[in-house]
């Protein structure tokens, strides 16, 4: 598939990755800022190359330094992990223009599943249901005129959110327009992007996400889920597969929802697509996560299926080597 391999990330995730391209006989290189010499994951590559630099900008979000390392290093190829440039389409982008593989979906993929206004268009058009609530694009004002067509209690929410940033519960016309406001400029903050738009706050439900695989061969599966409902301030605290609320039913329809997701767009390589799940049983599309997310051992240990090995693959041109999902055991 590949010889060589820069991995743009470090920590965990470094080490997973070069384990798969072990195994795979691929060499591994690693980039390090200055304190992370010597660390375990700098000690497993083949090669370990010290960034130029102080702080993450310099460093480990500096795309034109690890472009250029990969091509004096005679890399064919980036995979980037998870956070730092995972998501980034321009970066992803670039490494294409370099002549490099990016282990990872399109740019195209990256951008229409990042902005989430876009997201929810495009789930409606393929028929996967999202939670129900308004697109904005005119601002403020357009968010005050929606909201109470949407009811309360309602979400705002940034649309190139995440990690719970730019999300605020309203529960009253009263604290709409403070509300709207503080989540404006925690978003603008946070990304650079004050826009934000409006769902209704489905009480009582659970947080469920759907791993899939998607090759270049238009083959897509699913691989179960990981219950993720356990959070504290919007961030994932505790995650198992399977979940115990969901039967062989409910997992195959949500299963296959999150595959027609992935197809929408084109989708290849790895990634979650992220529903709510009410205590009803109804599901809805809140995200998709277009990287390998931190959690994926736990699906790799109810299905024996090796995520990162199969990203290899799918980037290196070859079909995915696993078969349909078969889930045994419990994995937290």
């Amino acid at each position: 598939m590949f010889n060589k391999i820069l991995i743009a990330n470090r920590g965990e995730i470094a080490c997973r990755i070069l384990r798969a391209c072990k195994e795979a006989g691929i060499e591994g290189v690693a980039i390090h800022a200055t304190n992370d010499t010597g660390t375990l994951f700098t000690e497993l590559a083949d090669t370990a190359i010290q960034l130029e630099g102080e702080g993450l900008a310099e460093t480990y979000l500096n795309q034109q330094q690890i472009l250029d390392i990969a091509i004096a290093n005679d890399c064919d190829s980036i995979h980037p992990g998870f956070g730092f440039l995972s998501e980034r389409a321009d970066f992803a982008q670039a490494v294409m223009d370099a002549g490099l593989i990016w282990v990872g979906p399109s740019p195209a993929a990256i951008t229409k599943m990042g902005d989430k206004m876009t997201a929810r268009i495009t789930m409606k058009a393929a028929g996967v249901p999202v939670i129900p609530g308004k697109e904005v694009e005119g601002g403020l004002e357009e968010v005050l005129a929606v909201a109470p067509l949407v009811g309360y209690p309602l979400l705002l929410k940034a649309t190139s959110g995440g990690g719970g940033k730019g999300m605020r519960a309203v529960h009253d016309a009263a604290n709409l327009e403070s509300e709207a406001k503080a989540a404006m400029r925690e978003a603008l903050n946070a990304f650079g992007d004050d826009r934000i738009y409006v769902e209704r706050l489905l009480t009582g439900s659970r947080h469920i996400e759907i791993q899939v695989l998607a090759d270049k061969y238009g083959r897509t599966i699913h691989l179960g889920e990981r219950e993720c409902s356990v959070q504290r301030r919007h961030q994932k605290v505790f995650e198992e597969s399977p979940s115990v609320a969901l039967d062989a039913e409910l997992r195959e329809s949500m299963g296959q929802a999150a595959c027609a997701a992935a197809e929408a767009v084109n989708y290849e390589g790895a990634g979650t697509v992220e529903f709510l799940v009410t205590p009803s049983g109804e599901f809805f599309f809140l995200e998709m996560n277009t990287r390998i997310q931190v959690e994926h051992p736990v699906t790799e240990m109810v299905t024996g299926v090796d995520l990162v090995r199969e990203q290899l693959r799918i980037a290196g041109g070859k079909p995915m080597s696993c078969g349909p999902l078969a889930m045994r055991g419990h994995a937290i």
